[in-house]
């Protein structure tokens, strides 16, 4: 899972400051965990975004973004509580998700949203 800040947000996600309307530069589906280090939820949610992070590996990237450092962003999507996930289809708006969620629920969102079934798992 990669760690972004408002640059590499801008480079790999969505270039806020250049455009008005959403204009997603991911090629794949991505998700957002907006997370905090003393939240625990949170540490609840982590391990089990990194588990659907290995289970989709190439298919979905993994993202996410420490509301406590990167408040800007934070702000822009409105986070007002975490964990939030932040489910980016390529050719669709974002959906957000608010609080701590069992790992079938992300996978059915993932299902919903991507159109992508869970990778056989040899």
């Amino acid at each position: 899972m990669e760690h972004l800040t408002k640059q590499t947000f801008i480079e790999k996600v969505f270039d806020f400051e250049n455009n008005e309307e959403w204009v997603f530069k991911g090629k794949k589906p991505a998700i957002i965990d907006f997370y905090a280090d003393w939240c625990g939820p949170c540490k609840i949610v982590s391990p089990i975004l990194e588990e659907l992070d290995r289970e989709y590996q190439g298919l979905i990237d993994f993202y996410k973004i420490d509301t406590d450092q990167e408040q800007e962003l934070a702000a822009m999507f409105g986070i007002r509580s975490i964990p939030t996930i932040l489910f980016i289809p390529v050719d669709d708006q974002p959906r957000i998700a608010v609080g701590a969620m069992p790992k079938d629920v992300y996978e059915k969102a993932i299902e919903d949203l991507f159109k992508l079934k869970k990778p056989l798992i040899h």
